[in-house]
């Protein structure tokens, strides 16, 4: 009974151990992106963190041994549980502290996860079980532990609990394993009712903080996003939030801005239409990306085309966006149209099993913060496109901004035009944003700037759209390598420019 007790008790403070250090990497992923980043110096920092903690298991004799255990599982539930709310209120007042603040409390849980099972290996021995069979047991239990957080945390934890959640149900399950041994080595204790206690305690403010938890990230997104939030949702893939002052409906992707109903047509309108128009006789319509379907809301101006697929990872995305009355006012109900083919899969994945050609391409993707974005923005993904544009199609990319991130704007132009594009890149202002970009791109180099358009528009006429197509000194091309997917440069130029331009 008291080996099974504590082999259990390995299984499931492993999969907390894991469950902490996947919360704290994909919350830093979120929050200040760079995703291989966050997570590697996360990682990095926990595993070193465990080690210490490993080492100072050493100063604890072994009469002690039970009682620091309960001790250790109430620190850890109680750190690692309230630490996405933590973090989540912390980053809501200033970002200044925030990395500080991650580091701290990932060090702090580390050192202590570090201390388990070193300590479980000790209560082992002193029952009298061989070294060898010690070993193998815990281990076992230690890495099946770790697989099924690893399993369950991506597919099931963050997209139904989201990470505040996630995190205070580990730490509570870390207080039942202490409530546990305390049960099953009561006589061995000598401070059983008073460790019973503390872990009620424990206990009773991570059931309180898991009750309220929605409660306190939406209070905490309230005061970082300013405007009230109406939505948010942690999907498999993303934290989607909306906000809304007066007429101005704002969408954020992992906490960047994504549109403001207020100028998203200057957007929308500069990325879809010059397209279309050098494509006069377009039919068949690719968009990848563009879960809001305010892109496809301009492709479906032109009574020509017959058809458009859109392809978008997220589900929940274009549900949002289909079956909420304001958000399909704004797109005019454009997933709703018999013309739309919504499709949620991988982009680079659909295409490669896709041999169906387009006559425009329009790629609305998020920027590429990250290398698992920064992919879709390589020369073997635009070769990909390519094969599916028709011969006098037109391709058009958003390509983050000229002015504010020049080296990845320029980055994506090269990138094009390794992969065996024709470019035509251009600019426009959006308030929201500033001044952003874009790259038209064909097989063949008969770009033909419109000087009107078949369909209404609210921004662009034949003076504005002139001007697109002229960049001035402080926007010139610059010199860049192009994007592979082994290097990721476009990935390294976004971040250096953004953050050269943020100081």
């Amino acid at each position: 009974m008291l080996n099974r007790t504590l082999i259990i008790s390995v299984f499931v403070v492993a999969s907390c151990g894991l469950a902490y250090e996947l919360v704290a990497a994909a919350l830093a992923s979120y929050l200040l992106g760079d995703s291989v980043l966050q997570f590697s110096s996360i990682i990095g920092a926990y595993l070193f963190a465990m080690g210490i903690g490993a080492h100072l298991t050493r100063y604890i004799k072994d009469e002690d041994i039970l009682h620091r255990f309960v001790d250790i599982e109430l620190l850890v539930g109680l750190i690692g549980g309230l630490s996405a709310l933590l973090l989540f209120i912390i980053f809501s007042f200033a970002d200044a502290p925030f990395r500080m603040v991650l580091y701290a409390v990932v060090l702090l849980i580390g050192t202590v996860v570090g201390m388990e099972i070193p300590l479980v290996m000790r209560v082992l021995n002193q029952h009298q079980a061989e070294f060898k069979e010690i070993v193998s047991r815990v281990l076992t239990f230690d890495y099946l532990g770790a697989l099924a957080v690893s399993l369950l945390f991506p597919l099931i934890l963050a997209p139904k609990l989201g990470m505040a959640r996630t995190a205070l149900l580990f730490g509570i399950l870390n207080v039942l394993v202490a409530m546990l041994t305390i049960r099953v080595f009561r006589h061995q204790l000598q401070y059983a009712r008073q460790l019973q206690l503390k872990a009620s305690v424990v206990l009773l403010m991570l059931v309180t903080g898991f009750l309220f938890a929605d409660r306190l990230t939406f209070w905490a997104e309230q005061s970082y996003f300013g405007d009230p939030v109406v939505y948010s949702k942690s999907t498999r893939y993303q934290r989607i939030v909306l906000t809304r002052w007066h007429d101005d409906v704002r969408l954020f992707l992992n906490g960047n801005l994504q549109f403001s109903s207020r100028d998203e047509h200057r957007y929308h309108e500069a990325l879809v239409l010059p397209a279309m128009e050098m494509v006069p006789h377009a039919r068949q319509v690719l968009i990848l990306g563009g879960g809001d379907g305010l892109a496809a809301r301009e492709v479906l101006k032109y009574p020509k085309v017959e058809k458009i697929t859109l392809i978008d990872l997220d589900q929940q995305m274009t549900d949002l966006f289909k079956q909420s009355a304001t958000l399909a006012q704004l797109n005019h109900n454009s997933f709703r149209n018999p013309k739309m083919h919504i499709v949620h899969a991988d982009a680079g994945q659909w295409l490669e099993s896709n041999r169906q050609q387009f006559d425009v391409i329009i790629i609305d993707l998020p920027d590429p913060s990250n290398f698992s974005l920064g992919k879709l923005y390589s020369v073997p993904m635009y070769r990909m496109v390519l094969r599916h544009l028709s011969e006098h199609g037109k391709l058009v990319v958003q390509s983050t901004s000229p002015y504010f991130a020049p080296h990845a704007f320029w980055c994506v132009v090269e990138t094009l035009k390794t992969a065996g594009a024709y470019t035509k890149p251009y600019h426009t202002y959006v308030p929201s944003f500033g001044e952003w970009g874009f790259v038209l791109a064909g097989r063949i180099n008969d770009f033909k700037i419109p000087r009107s358009y078949q369909v209404p528009t609210r921004f662009l006429d034949q003076a504005s759209t002139q001007d697109m197509f002229i960049f001035p000194k402080d926007m010139q091309p610059k010199q860049v390598q192009p994007n592979y997917l082994n290097t990721q440069a476009l990935v390294s130029y976004f971040e250096q420019d953004w953050h050269q331009n943020i100081r």
